[in-house]
């Protein structure tokens, strides 16, 4: 038995070394290890039992091998399929079936030397021997053979891959010199369309000038000649105009007849001259002649100065006109500038839904949305010329606008789940919103597609209402209809999709955290890229936000590409890599995707499960750009340890990933209009401030009999991510520092919640804490504006807008370096930071005495030093953490993309 099992060791052993040649020899060190084993075993059982015993122990060591004959038979079937994929020689003969009654001697002079050198001579020995009892010749020259075929067969492999590697060297250099030359031409293209687009400026505006003086020259002449011009038209200085001309006509007639006495008077005196030598006479002629002319010289030179002066008069009245007519454009332009948002959007809207319902062709959809997103004043006068007409009417005055129309802006459809102040969970939200309305004061145009949610907050919708059609899309085998409804928020176009699914996903009284989430949001990103095809959207960007949505860049390029909707580059921006929304493999296939092509470890396959597929890692490399919510936040998911198994994708794709620091709607978020205020105030005018201070402590009960004992807030969802157990600290170390502490917020995680409901409890009458355990919108912006300090020790924050409106309604923020916290806050102490800078305090670590130390020294700076407490504060307000900055950095991110796009497609 121990000889049978050592064979079956070193068969185990030559069969691992087939696979793979650096298998081999682990494999043949735990064979000597057990094969030693056995020996051991042997000497321990002498050979002193019965003849019965001895044929039930052969007869069980026969059934072992036969099992193990077989098992390697099956696996030798799967060494020659593998061998096949790689390109292997296929001819290798199967394992020979196992049979308890025959013997298999193997010959140690069979054995590869690489096998053997890994065997010791003990273990040879018994082999020889094992082979003179059991193997016959002709099998183990079979399994000899075999093995040399699998040696032949892995050299073969070997050499074939390092020619594999030699051909990708030599195929990456070419994609080098290919990729040089198209950036190359990049360049040129990107020159060539800056000269054609000024050139053609210049044309059309030189042309428009050339046509317009033709025009008022005629109309000139016309009016002022010919005696034409209206009533209207008529000032004080045409009168004047008119009783020049009238004038000038005198003049010229008088002029006409002195030439005629003059030549009269000349004929007069010649023929005088012939008839009479009088010299009396003939001086009373020369004399009258001369005060003729004097006189004729006199009125030439009145009609001259007349003449200048009509034409000094007629310039006037040309640049007066001229003046007018600027000035009517100019006030017409402004007054369509300043037309609020939500009339274009309304607008928009009006365009699509007539696009949509199939009212108008997919070209004039296109052409009225471009006149709309670059707020053309011809669509804005055709609107108004709609006001009373019956929708019939108001198509045909909008076709009308037919001439070709170029956007100077581009047009972005955001895809997401969320958009503050409709639906709001997180930060999500209010990037949505805040980004896009800063890209649409830029001149582009800018669209939204969420779902149709049962939670909505309606009342933040303005025109809502649904279109008379419905979008089938495909999901679970079958088309799903979908209502489509439109409507205006925070003045931007919104497309809202109701699935008619029989799950009713949009109508859980609630925006995440359902059971079938995955499907929910797959079946959603489906439905809105059908949306945009079928209404024949040709957008440049497509933005899609987080792993609900994510699904979207793997359906555009998968299937939407494929039928010719393709303009659009994928902007893909993940605000938090904690949540990837990875699910089982076999729930891609519910939205149309190709599991097999897809499940693979450089796709969508996830990296830390290979039986489930990541819809954040396939929004990663399916996308054209792929961004995070800030700088640091960016450098920190390329590591393991904030990475969450993503770090290795981030890093090959790491050329098209940045991070984009997030800002604040300064429009909403602004003390001196903010309407929920008891008072408002400014950097200028802090007074405000500490009245709105007084008004929370009295609200909450607190004590005030300290006006300036520091108060210390924070408002947060309490989630370990937030440090939890920092926060609670806070409020026990705040009031040992002689402060204040004021918490807003709640836990999705139960245990946390009682936690904080206890202490809630706890501090209920305590003059100087309170925990109000929800979220509250008009109370939070209170406690920003009464708060001195504002405290946020996040174990990780990707940006954090907390930070940027506490320094915005004046709260000094005290914050962990970490994330977004990172980039925006910089330590009063830090002296490597320029002073205009500083306009907080820090700390590293997430422990206790870190924040210990951090608190500190913020309640030193406010109780010492209150002058320049003051500037501090004054300072912060000022900070711009508005979206221009960031939203202009999108617009290069997107403007790129398109550059490159048509590149590619002008190369192709």
């Amino acid at each position: 038995m121990e000889n049978q099992a050592g064979a079956l060791l070193l068969g185990s052993g030559c069969y691992h070394l087939c696979r793979g040649g650096l298998e081999h020899r682990p494999q043949f060190i735990t064979a000597r290890l057990k094969f030693h084993g056995f020996c051991k075993m042997r000497h321990r059982n002498p050979r002193g039992s019965s003849h019965k015993r001895h044929q039930n122990k052969k007869s069980s060591e026969c059934l072992t091998l036969n099992t193990h004959l077989q098992c390697q038979g099956d696996e030798r079937k799967e060494v020659k399929l593998t061998c096949s994929e790689d390109l292997m020689s296929p001819s290798q003969d199967k394992f020979p079936e196992a049979n308890p009654s025959e013997n298999l001697p193997i010959k140690a002079d069979d054995i590869p030397s690489s096998v053997a050198e890994s065997i010791d001579g003990l273990a040879l020995q018994q082999i020889e021997n094992f082979n003179e009892q059991l193997l016959p010749t002709g099998e183990l020259e079979d399994l000899t053979g075999m093995i040399k075929q699998a040696e032949k067969n892995v050299l073969l492999l070997n050499q074939a891959r390092i020619n594999a590697v030699k051909e990708l060297d030599h195929i990456l250099s070419e994609k080098e010199a290919l990729q040089a030359e198209v950036n190359a031409l990049e360049l040129k293209l990107a020159e060539i369309d800056a000269r054609l687009k000024v050139a053609a400026q210049e044309k059309i505006h030189v042309e428009f000038l050339e046509h317009d003086l033709e025009r008022l020259k005629n109309k000139i002449y016309r009016d002022r000649f010919e005696g034409k011009m209206s009533s209207s038209d008529c000032s004080p200085q045409s009168d004047i105009y008119v009783a020049l001309v009238e004038e000038l006509n005198t003049l010229r007639v008088e002029n006409s007849l002195l030439k005629d006495d003059i030549k009269a008077l000349n004929e007069r005196l010649q023929a005088s001259l012939e008839k009479s030598n009088g010299q009396q006479y003939n001086e009373l002629l020369l004399q009258k002649v001369e005060m003729l002319e004097e006189r004729l010289q006199i009125s030439d030179q009145e009609i001259h100065s007349y003449t200048i002066l009509y034409q000094k008069s007629l310039k006037e009245f040309e640049n007066a006109i001229k003046k007018l007519k600027e000035r009517s454009k100019n006030e017409v332009e402004a007054h369509v500038d300043d037309t609020p948002w939500g009339f274009w959007s309304n607008l928009l809207l009006m365009v699509d839904s007539w696009l949509i319902e199939k009212k108008i062709s997919s070209k004039d959809g296109n052409l009225l949305r471009e006149m709309v997103g670059k707020k053309d004043r011809q669509i804005y006068e055709a609107y108004l010329a709609c006001s009373g007409k019956n929708e019939h009417v108001a198509i045909e005055i909008f076709l009308k606008l037919t001439q070709p129309q170029t956007s100077k802006g581009l047009h972005i459809v955001h895809i997401a789940a969320e958009m503050a102040p409709v639906a709001k969970v997180g930060g999500l939200g209010d990037v949505v919103s805040g980004l896009s309305k800063s890209l649409q004061r830029r001149g582009h145009l800018v669209e939204i597609v969420l779902p149709k949610y049962d939670c909505l907050q309606y009342d933040q919708i303005s025109g809502l209402k649904a279109l008379d059609v419905a979008i089938e899309s495909f999901f679970d085998g079958q088309l799903f209809k979908n209502n489509i409804w439109v409507g205006i928020v925070e003045g931007l176009p919104v497309f809202f999709i109701e699935p008619q699914h029989p799950s009713m996903f949009f109508h859980r009284g609630s925006f995440y955290g359902e059971y079938d989430d995955f499907k929910r949001f797959s079946f959603f990103s489906r439905a809105a890229l059908e949306l945009l095809y079928q209404a024949g959207k040709k957008p440049d960007i497509i933005h899609c936000h987080d792993w609900q949505t994510a699904f979207v860049a793997p359906l555009y390029w998968d299937i939407y590409a494929a039928k010719g909707f393709n303009s659009a580059r994928i902007c893909f921006t993940c605000h938090n890599f904690e949540y990837q929304g990875a699910a089982h493999v076999s729930e891609l296939s519910s939205c149309g995707l190709d599991i097999q092509r897809l499940d693979r470890p450089d796709r969508m396959q996830d990296n830390l499960a290979s039986d489930r597929i990541n819809p954040l890692k396939g929004a990663i490399v399916f996308s054209n750009i792929v961004t995070t919510v800030s700088p640091t936040y960016a450098q920190e998911v390329l590591t393991p340890e904030c990475g969450r198994g993503l770090h290795g994708t981030l890093t090959i794709h790491s050329k098209k990933f940045v991070g984009v620091l997030n800002g604040i709607d300064t429009d909403s978020w602004n003390p001196s209009t903010d309407i929920v205020l008891p008072v408002q105030y400014s950097a200028d005018d802090l007074q405000g401030k500490a009245e709105n201070k007084d008004g929370l402590r009295r609200h909450l009960g607190l004590s005030s009999k300290k006006a300036f004992q520091p108060l210390v807030c924070c408002i947060t969802r309490l989630v370990p991510q937030k440090g939890v157990h920092l926060i609670r600290h806070a409020i026990y170390q705040t009031m040992e520092l002689g402060g204040q502490f004021v918490l807003l917020g709640a836990s999705p995680i139960p245990h946390i919640q009682t936690e904080f409901e206890g202490l809630a409890s706890h501090f209920k009458n305590h003059p100087d804490a309170r925990l109000i355990l929800k979220y509250d919108e008009a109370l939070s912006r209170l406690i920003y504006a009464a708060s001195d300090m504002f405290i946020i020790p996040s174990l990780f924050e990707p940006c954090g807008l907390t930070q940027m409106i506490a320094m915005r309604y004046g709260s000094v923020p005290i914050v962990r370096r970490t994330g977004g916290l990172n980039d925006s806050v910089f330590d009063v102490d830090d002296e490597t930071i320029p002073v205009q800078f500083r306009n907080g305090f820090s700390f590293s670590k997430p422990d206790e005495q870190e924040l210990n130390n951090a608190l500190k020294r913020a309640f030193d700076y406010y109780t010492r030093n209150p002058e320049n407490w003051r500037k501090l504060v004054q300072n912060i307000m000022r900070l711009d953490f508005s979206w221009d900055s960031s939203a202009q950095q999108y617009e290069e991110l997107y403007e790129k993309a398109v550059i490159k796009a048509r590149a590619a497609a002008n190369l192709a």
